[in-house]
């Protein structure tokens, strides 16, 4: 059974102006985020910033989102790492926090081999009893995994449930659904590619784009899931300048400059994450505008 179907969102981390985490605007956040229809909590991933989190700061930040959502949906909390024992750590310390089930992004930066990033998921699995979301983004970590290998591990490994697909990469995403046959749960890594990867038999999105309209990002995948695909495309597309402007520059520069646009006080980045340039802030604006979002 899937962690979860519909639209997960890839929540902020807010940080307070000192740039400590500001936990009170996480709560106000996950809040929102549980009243407009989200239907997973997805913490400490690439949107999260979890790469400059210290370790307590992103085991604090899991507890913390399980404890504020107290069960309403599912809490998904980011573990992965370039070093494998790093990873064992995080996951062991999630599960002990009440995570529902983790995503694990491949290793970055090591370039491991296909058969490392087998070992690396294998043992990650057997150290937890939770089920564990894959998650491919080649373009930040510099390794892709292969259909043939999440395949593998889908077989092999029981708790190995799901992916997170971001390569881009449509035609490696239906080599996947073939090769698994209906037994990985894939969601789009992408808020512009709901509509095709749920044609593959996806279960949904783990969405940038849910941190600012929740609901309507809820509302595309929910009109697949309902037969009706003309709505969920007429959705996707009426969304595409906006998905576009949020990473116009490097994510999640973009989404906590909007946030803050619109007063939710998402607070600084961490560098070497640096203030999105004024022209894109001009983009970004006026694309959500466009989209019928209020500025503060």
């Amino acid at each position: 059974m899937a962690i979860f179907t519909g639209a997960g969102v890839a929540i902020v981390t807010p940080m307070k102006e000192n740039g400590d985490v500001n936990f009170d605007k996480l709560g106000e956040m996950i809040d929102f985020q549980v009243e407009n229809s989200t239907d997973c909590i997805v913490i400490c991933g690439t949107t999260g910033e979890a790469s400059t989190l210290t370790h307590d700061e992103h085991i604090e930040a899991i507890k913390y989102a399980v404890d504020k959502v107290a069960g309403r949906i599912p809490v998904v909390a980011g573990t992965g790492s370039n070093c494998t024992e790093t990873a064992l750590y995080l996951s062991r310390e999630a599960q002990k926090g009440g995570a529902d089930g983790l995503l694990i992004v491949t290793p970055y930066y090591n370039k491991a081999t296909q058969k490392g990033l087998i070992t690396h998921f294998t043992d990650l699995a057997k150290t937890v009893d939770l089920p564990i979301i894959l998650y491919n983004v080649p373009s930040r970590t510099g390794c892709n995994i292969e259909p043939e290998t999440v395949a593998f591990l889908n077989k092999n490994v029981d708790n190995i449930i799901g992916i997170k697909e971001a390569s881009g990469n449509i035609s490696q995403v239906a080599k996947v659904a073939r090769l698994t046959e209906g037994t990985m749960d894939i969601y789009s890594g992408n808020d512009d590619e709901i509509a095709p990867i749920m044609a593959l038999g996806g279960k949904g999105v783990i969405s940038v784009l849910s941190n600012i309209a929740p609901r309507q990002t809820h509302d595309i995948v929910m009109a697949f899931l309902d037969g009706d695909i003309k709505k969920c495309t007429s959705l996707q597309l009426k969304a595409l300048d906006l998905m576009n402007a949020l990473f116009c520059e490097v994510n999640p520069i973009p989404v906590k400059t909007a946030m803050n646009l619109m007063g939710m006080e998402a607070g600084p980045l961490r560098k070497p994450l640096t203030p999105m340039e004024p022209a894109h802030v001009e983009v970004l604006k006026k694309a959500m505008v466009e989209y019928g979002l209020k500025l503060a």
